[in-house]
């Protein structure tokens, strides 16, 4: 701390009755004594954890395919020509049984973001999705690739394993911690913002378009509303 400042910051705590100065150890005490009465783990079953995870992600206007494993190659590849993709980027390691036919398909790790501008759409994967705020959330890794990978295209498809899937955020940083130094991004249906008269634009941060292919989901359900 410059001289200048700690004048400043001592006159400030002493007005607020706080003389002396703020040690880590003192703040990192005061955080860890502030209550957290909000919910960490699930209490929902798996099939309306997945359908939770559906309605949230179509609130934000995210198409959403639910399909066994084994045909996740051809949902992508419906899903894409829907969209006129025809040449699609993926990540190292991505599940080869999962790539689609009939696309020009190409291994983006190492593209420049110019490069990933010109193409049409991503697929990838991701490291957890969590159902209560429709949140997917991807790192740098195997199937998932550089952040410029999911950001710079115009249209995402990412495949999401049921067995990914989370109820809460804080049963999602405890999945991430592990790996919590890796560059991470959260996303929450397409890029979007808004300008100060409140008009929306999209693909302003990321891609204006997201997709999800959901897979391994339980067969059968209770409706949500039949939950406890």
């Amino acid at each position: 701390m410059t001289p200048a400042r700690e004048p400043i910051l001592t006159r400030i705590r002493t007005g607020l009755g706080r003389p002396g100065s703020s040690e880590p150890d003192t703040l990192a005490a005061g955080l860890s004594a502030l209550p957290r009465g909000y919910r960490t783990c699930a209490n929902l079953p798996a099939r309306l954890r997945e359908e939770l995870f559906i309605e949230r992600l179509r609130d934000y206007g995210v198409e959403v395919a639910t399909v066994p494993a084994s045909t996740v190659a051809g949902a992508a590849a419906v899903r894409l020509a829907a969209r006129q993709a025809r040449s699609i980027v993926f990540p190292a390691g991505f599940p080869a049984a999962w790539l689609p036919g009939e696309f020009n398909m190409l291994e983006g790790d190492l593209l420049r973001p110019e490069e990933l501008d010109r193409v049409d759409a991503v697929l990838t994967g991701c490291t957890v999705a969590i159902a209560e705020t429709g949140t997917i959330v991807l790192q740098t890794g195997p199937a998932q690739g550089p952040r410029r990978l999911s950001l710079i295209p115009d249209y995402h498809l990412c495949i999401v394993q049921a067995s990914q899937l989370v109820q809460t955020v804080p049963e999602a940083l405890e999945k991430l911690d592990p790996t919590a130094t890796l560059p991470t991004t959260f996303i929450s249906g397409p890029s979007a913002t808004s300008d100060i008269e409140m008009t929306r634009v999209r693909g302003v941060h990321g891609p204006r378009a997201l997709e999800v292919i959901l897979t391994g989901a339980q067969e059968e359900s209770p409706r949500l509303d039949e939950a406890v």
